[in-house]
């Protein structure tokens, strides 16, 4: 929804572009704080944690926000859960992790959940909704290279690289794709773009972070899957954008798979904490 906002001032790279801009000003503050820049320079991380930023802070984060200038915040929060479907893929069926009947039900649940949302556009497909749906799919790549880094270096340090790399990469596409960069528009967007780049492409994506270096992605993303409601009632209170049938009804197969899913623990699972 913040992100949404911007786009009454600034076009979706460019907004994108300053809010990695103040992420990576965030994490190099908080890698000079606590002397990490030796960490920067971890051979046997750098590879990992520029993999993650490719995936993550370029590809992931450019779908999203190109996706969200086509579609509702309703419909990408919904469509954002299925990111727990393929990463049930990648790391319970590719990567061979374990995998219970539970589990497969659960994920099961939450696909049914965005097809509801995504029924009524067959006809007429939104290309915010694919964008959504393309990014989910790019996420468990991204993830399992920030587990591999965050096993050596610090979450900061590979926040930092991922945001700091991201940045003029987006600037210039946007640049060679001729979106404004008014300065009038980037002071009346400034609130929303500090947000993103502060906090939510920021100190969540510590928590983040650290979350998945303790438990499973498709456990982390499951439990994070309170937010497509949530986003639903404030999209509604704050955007004026009334929750469809649909997305109503999508709420409960989400909400019986993120259960279900949340639910299952592998017997010998073991914390990294």
């Amino acid at each position: 929804m913040i992100t949404i906002l911007s786009y009454s001032r600034l076009s979706p790279l460019v907004s994108f572009g300053w809010s990695t801009f103040f992420a990576a000003l965030f994490f190099g503050g908080t890698v000079t704080l606590r002397r990490r820049w030796k960490e920067i320079g971890d051979r046997s991380s750098l590879k990992n944690m520029l993999w993650a930023a490719f995936l993550l802070g370029l590809l992931y984060y450019s779908l999203v926000f190109v996706g969200l200038r086509y579609t509702s915040a309703g419909n990408a929060g919904l469509i954002a859960s299925t990111e727990i479907f393929f990463s049930f893929l990648f790391f319970q069926v590719w990567r061979k992790e374990f995998i219970s009947p539970r589990h497969i039900l659960g994920a099961i649940f939450v696909v049914t959940g965005a097809f509801i949302v995504l029924y009524p556009n067959t006809t007429r497909l939104r290309a915010g909704d694919l964008l959504i749906l393309m990014a989910t799919m790019v996420a468990p790549f991204g993830n399992y290279f920030q587990q591999k880094a965050r096993k050596a270096v610090s979450s900061e340090s590979i926040l930092f690289v991922r945001n700091a790399v991201s940045t003029p990469i987006i600037l210039i596409l946007a640049y060679l794709f001729k979106e404004p960069f008014h300065m009038a528009g980037i002071k009346g967007a400034a609130p929303f773009i500090l947000i993103n780049g502060i906090l939510l492409l920021g100190f969540s994506k510590i928590l983040w972070v650290e979350g998945i270096h303790r438990i499973s992605v498709t456990k982390a993303n499951a439990l994070a899957s309170v937010a497509p409601p949530l986003t639903l009632l404030f999209a509604w209170l704050l955007l004026d954008d009334i929750p469809t049938r649909f997305q109503l009804l999508s709420i409960v197969p989400i909400f019986i798979g993120v259960v279900l899913l949340s639910m299952n623990k592998r017997p010998d699972e073991v914390t990294n904490e």
